[in-house]
C-alpha cells in the first residue's frame, strides 16, 4: 500500500541483475507460443510434410507440457526453484537446437516434446524466482513477469517470421542461442532458494481435480484451448502468406493478447464480474471462430478475425486463471499444475485434429468444431455458477472463503486471518497494547505498509499523527500471492512479512508510540488474490477496529506500477469507513502538520 519515493528505487524495472536474467528467459520462453506459426507452411513445403504432420509440432510440445506440469511441484520441492529453472532452461536449449538440426518432421516433433518438458519446468518456477529475487516490492515483480509474458507472446511470431524467412531452422537455433544466454546468466546471478518445508507429492495435482469447481473450470479451459490452438495451429495454412507476413499477423495478434491480459481483463472483471465476463468473452470468441470457419478461404477476413481473436484470448487467460486459483481449497501452485495439465491437453490435441479433419473433410470443418467447443465450454461453465459466485466473493473481499475439500459452495466465509507480530512496540515502551482494552480508548491509527522504501515514511507519518493525537497505531501488512495468465506462486514468505512488520514496530517504539503489528492473510494459506484485494483487506480490518484514519503511501512511480498501486488505493477508498491520509513520498515526514481530532 505504500508508494515508491521519487528518485530512489522508484521504478519496478530497477531490479537486481538476477531478476532481469530470469525475466529475459521468460521473454524467450513465451516466444515459443507463437514462434513456429510463421514457419509452419515452410516446414510443410521443405520437408514434404502434410499440414496434419506439421501441426504435431504443437501437439507434442503442448501434450508433453501438460503431462510435465504434474511433476513440476514434485521436482521443485526437492531440488529448489533455481535448479528446477536451470534444468528447464537446459532442456529447452538442447531440444530446440536438436529440432533445428533435424532432417525430418518426425524428429522435429520428438524434440519439440523434450522442449515441452523444459517449458513446463520453467513456467512453474520462473514467477516464484522473480518474486524471491526482486527488490522494490511485490508489485514490481509481478509487473516484470507480466511484461515478459506480453513481450514474449508479441515478439515470438515476429522473430519466427524474420528468422524463418532465412530458413525454417532459424527460429529453433535462435531460441537455443537466446536460452543458452539466459541459462548462463541465471546460473551466475540467481542465488539458490531454500527448499520448501513441505515436499509436494506426485499425485497432488490429479487429486486436486476431485474438487468439482477446479475440475469444471479446467474442462472449460480445455474447450477454450481447443478453439484457441485450432486457430493458432492451423489458420496459417489457408492464409497463403510468407514467413515474414505471417510473423506480422501473429505479432499483431500477440500484442492484443498481451494488452487485454494485463489491462483489459482486470477492468472487465471489476466492471462486470467473473461470470458475466467469462460468458460474454467465450461467446464473442465463438462468434469470431465462426467467422473464421465461414470465411476461411477469404484471407482478408481470416487475417482480421485471427488478429481480433487475440482480445478474447488475452481476457480469458487472465480471468480464468484468477478464478481457478480462488475456486478450490488447494495451494495455488498445485491448482495451477492441475489446471495447466487439463487445458494444455486440449491445446495440444486440437491442431493435429484440425489437420486430420481437413484431410478427410474440408478446411472449414475444424473451425466450426472450434466454435462448437466454445459453446460447450459455456455450457460446462454454467454448471459451476455457484463456484464462480464464490470465487467472485473471494476476489471482491480479499478474504479466502475457500471451502474445505468436499464442502459445497456457500460454506460460511472465513474471516481475514491476523498474524500478530510482536516487536519493540507497545510492550517495550510501557504502553497498554492498543485495541485490547485497558487504557486504549481512542480509535487507533492504521498504517498500511509493504516492503517498499516508502513504507518507512508511512510509518513515520503514522507515528507523528499518533504523537499529536495520543492514539495508538495498528501496523498492517497484507500478504500477497501472485496469479498471472500462465502461472501462480505465493508471494514473499510469511516469515519475511513478519520481519517487515517487526522492523516498523521498532521504528514506532523509537518514537514512544503504542503499537501492534499484524500480517493480514486472505485465509489460512492464501494471500490476497490480486493487488486490489490488499486495499479491501486493509479496509475491512480498519472498519472492524473502528480506526480513525488509515495512512498509506501515494502511488507515484508512474506507468503500469502506478495503475496496480492505484487499484489497491481505489478499493481502500471504496470500502473504508474512516479518513485516509496519503503520504507524498517526495516530502519529508517533518512536513506533516496538524492533528487528527
Amino acid at each position: 500500500m505504500s508508494g515508491h519515493p521519487r528518485g530512489a528505487s522508484v521504478s519496478p524495472f530497477k531490479q537486481p541483475k538476477a531478476v532481469f536474467a530470469v525475466a529475459f528467459a521468460c521473454v524467450v520462453s513465451f516466444m515459443g507460443i507463437g514462434l513456429v506459426d510463421p514457419i509452419l507452411p515452410a516446414i510443410s513445403h521443405e520437408l514434404n510434410a502434410t499440414p496434419s504432420q506439421v501441426t504435431l509440432l504443437f501437439t507434442s510440445y503442448l501434450v508433453v507440457t501438460a503431462v510435465a506440469m504434474l511433476i513440476t511441484g514434485w521436482v521443485s520441492s526437492r531440488i529448489g526453484a533455481k535448479y528446477t529453472l536451470l534444468v528447464g532452461l537446459a532442456l529447452i536449449v538442447v531440444f530446440s537446437a536438436l529440432a533445428g538440426a533435424s532432417p525430418g518432421i518426425g524428429s522435429i516433433v520428438g524434440f519439440r516434446a523434450g522442449w515441452g518438458v523444459g517449458n513446463a519446468l520453467f513456467i512453474a518456477t520462473s514467477l516464484a524466482v522473480i518474486i524471491a529475487s526482486a527488490s522494490g516490492g511485490f508489485v514490481g515483480a509481478i509487473i516484470l513477469y507480466e511484461a515478459a509474458l506480453g513481450l514474449g507472446i508479441a515478439v515470438g511470431p515476429l522473430l519466427g517470421g524474420l528468422l524463418g524467412n532465412i530458413s525454417w531452422r532459424g527460429p529453433f537455433f535462435g531460441v537455443a542461442a537466446l536460452m543458452a544466454i539466459a541459462m548462463i546468466a541465471t546460473a551466475v546471478l540467481v542465488r539458490p532458494m531454500p527448499l520448501p518445508e513441505r515436499k509436494t507429492g506426485l499425485m497432488e495435482p490429479l487429486r486436486a481435480l476431485r474438487h468439482r469447481g477446479l475440475l469444471t473450470m479446467s474442462l472449460t479451459a480445455l474447450c477454450y484451448n481447443w478453439a484457441f490452438f485450432t486457430v493458432l495451429g492451423y489458420a496459417p495454412f489457408p492464409m497463403g502468406l510468407g514467413a515474414i507476413q505471417l510473423g506480422f499477423v501473429f505479432t499483431a495478434w500477440g500484442l492484443l493478447v498481451a494488452v487485454f491480459a494485463v489491462f483489459g481483463a482486470p477492468w472487465l472483471q471489476r466492471r462486470f464480474g467473473i461470470a458475466r465476463t467469462l460468458y460474454a468473452n467465450l461467446a464473442l470468441f465463438a462468434v469470431t471462430v465462426l467467422v473464421i470457419a465461414i470465411w476461411t478461404t477469404h484471407p482478408p477476413v481470416l487475417i482480421t478475425a485471427v488478429i481480433v481473436a487475440g482480445i478474447f484470448i488475452g481476457v480469458n487467460n487472465t480471468v480464468t486463471t484468477q478464478a481457478v486459483m480462488t475456486v478450490s481449497p488447494v495451494e495455488r501452485p498445485i491448482a495451477s499444475a492441475a489446471y495447466g495439465f487439463v487445458r494444455f491437453i486440449g491445446g495440444g490435441l486440437a491442431p493435429f485434429a484440425a489437420g486430420k479433419l481437413v484431410e478427410h473433410t474440408n478446411v472449414h470443418v475444424p473451425f466450426y468444431i472450434g466454435a462448437g467447443t466454445l459453446v460447450l465450454g459455456i455450457v460446462i461453465l454454467s454448471t459451476a455458477h455457484g463456484y464462480l459466485a464464490h470465487s467472485e466473493r473471494v476476489q471482491a473481499s480479499g478474504v479466502d472463503e475457500t471451502a474445505e475439500a468436499g464442502e459445497p459452495a456457500g460454506t460460511p466465509a472465513r474471516k481475514v486471518t491476523l498474524v500478530t507480530v510482536s516487536g519493540e512496540g507497545p510492550s517495550a515502551n510501557g504502553h497498554t497494547s492498543p485495541g485490547t482494552g485497558g487504557g486504549a480508548t481512542l480509535a487507533p491509527i492504521v498504517a498500511a505498509i509493504d516492503d517498499s522504501p516508502t513504507a518507512t515514511q508511512v510509518t513515520a507519518a503514522a507515528a507523528r499523527l499518533a504523537v499529536l493525537s495520543g492514539r495508538p497505531v495498528h501496523l498492517l501488512h497484507a500478504w500477497e500471492s501472485a496469479v498471472t495468465g500462465e502461472a501462480a506462486a505465493e508471494g514473499q514468505s510469511l516469515d519475511v512479512a513478519r520481519a517487515t512488520v517487526r522492523e516498523h514496530l521498532k521504528q514506532l517504539a523509537a518514537s514512544d508510540v503504542p503499537a501492534v503489528g499484524h500480517v493480514l492473510l486472505g485465509g489460512a494459506d492464501h494471500g490476497a488474490s490480486d493487488h486490489g484485494a490488499v486495499g479491501r483487506m486493509v479496509a475491512e480490518h480498519a472498519n472492524q477496529i473502528g480506526a480513525r484514519v488509515i495512512v498509506i503511501g501515494a502511488p507515484t512511480h508512474g506507468g503500469i506500477a502506478a495503475l496496480m498501486d492505484a487499484s489497491a488505493s481505489r478499493e481502500l477508498g471504496r470500502h473504508a469507513r474512516c479518513h485516509i491520509f496519503i503520504v507524498n513520498p517526495a516530502l519529508a515526514s517533518s512536513d506533516l502538520t496538524g492533528s487528527v481530532a
